[in-house]
């Protein structure tokens, strides 16, 4: 007789993320990295470790004290992670019980349910409207004695939105029983930040990631900042060595060096630059797309959103169909990059339009 061995049943209610990674030896617009590469410093600094070095288990503790002084905090405040997705992980294995709530404003990222969802908290969705703007108001109303975690991408991805700092605020305290995580992966292209208010406000948590603009998605780097008392718990949940040896040397030396800062700022400059140019193309091309703060935007395809994220494929350029999130049905997020990047991106989207294959 065979035995059919079955997960937890919340397991298998959990939503799947799939994203669609392999063959990506393109132009890649799909994922919102840098589109580059990351700083000939840091790459200097992986290049320096030793076959000794990769024998030893990596120590995260010296990295995260200087990682706090970049951010003017302590050491207690701060945790370094194997990306965002898991410190995402480690706040719902930390804090959500079962019949608590997380309260998701969305579209957003996906990963804050599926991590939710397995725990044995609820999930509560708050639809923005059709401009996407973030829904203060209706989320305001949401909040309920059940709600333990609100998950707050800013600025919010798919969609490019911003909540205010007025806003999040707001949130806070009207939801002292929670932990208010304010996800800032694409801080670097929109410039204002909550992480002063760490300490401050006793329920902030903020993340930032070392994917995007510093260009080190590979290695899997992410940050908690919070109040030590929160961190506490979290660490319980966080294992030891998640964060390995090559990314903490990198991290190092991408806060350190003056040539990896230099490189930085002129790498988030660059995307600043094309997103105006090309958010005008757009604009030219005759297509929808709603305003964004991030290093990518959402664009208004319509029916034929498949066939053209397939012809982009085609032609070499990789863009993220978006249709399956709430309320985006038809768009498409297209990642900016250099100026370079985007006048290919615009060529074939011109392209696309002017030889009829989007009435195909």
């Amino acid at each position: 007789m065979t035995t059919i061995i079955q997960p937890r049943a919340r397991v298998l209610q959990m939503p799947e993320y799939h994203p669609p990674l392999g063959n990506r030896d393109s132009l890649r617009l799909d994922f919102n990295e840098n589109t580059l590469a990351c700083s000939p410093a840091v790459l200097a600094a992986i290049q320096s470790l030793s076959a000794a070095d990769l024998t030893r288990y990596p120590e995260r503790g010296p990295v995260e004290a200087l990682a706090a002084r970049h951010l003017g905090l302590s050491p207690e405040q701060v945790i370094l992670t194997n990306g965002v997705d898991e410190a995402i992980h480690i706040l719902c294995q930390a804090f959500l019980d079962p019949g608590d709530e997380l309260l998701l404003p969305v579209p957003t990222y996906a990963m804050y349910e599926i991590y939710a969802s397995a725990t044995d908290a609820g999930v509560v969705h708050v639809q923005a409207g059709p401009d996407f703007a973030f829904p203060f108001e209706a989320l305001l109303a949401a909040i309920t004695p059940k709600t333990k975690l609100i998950a707050i991408a800013n600025p919010n991805s798919p969609t490019g939105s911003v909540c205010t700092r007025e806003q999040i605020l707001a949130i806070a305290q009207a939801a002292p029983q929670a932990v208010v995580l304010v996800d800032e992966a694409y801080f670097h292209f929109y410039g204002q930040t909550v992480m002063d208010l760490i300490g401050k406000l006793p329920n902030l948590i903020v993340a930032r990631t070392f994917s995007k603009a510093y260009g080190l998605a590979s290695l899997r780097l992410g940050l908690l900042a919070g109040p030590e008392s929160l961190l506490h718990w979290t660490r319980r949940v966080l294992s030891p060595y998640s964060v390995n040896m090559v990314a903490l040397t990198a991290l190092q030396s991408a806060l350190t060096h003056p040539e990896a800062q230099s490189y930085l700022d002129w790498y988030v400059a660059e995307v600043k630059e094309s997103r105006t140019a090309f958010l005008a193309a757009l604009t030219e091309i005759g297509l929808a797309w709603w305003p964004t703060e991030a290093n990518f935007v959402l664009v208004n395809i319509g029916p034929s959103h498949k066939h053209f994220a397939s012809s982009m494929r085609e032609q070499g350029i990789l863009v993220r169909d978006r249709s399956a999130d709430p309320g985006c049905d038809g768009l498409v997020r297209i990642t900016i990059g250099t100026r370079a990047q985007m006048r290919l991106a615009v060529a074939a989207i011109q392209e696309f339009f002017a030889t009829g294959a989007h009435s195909a």
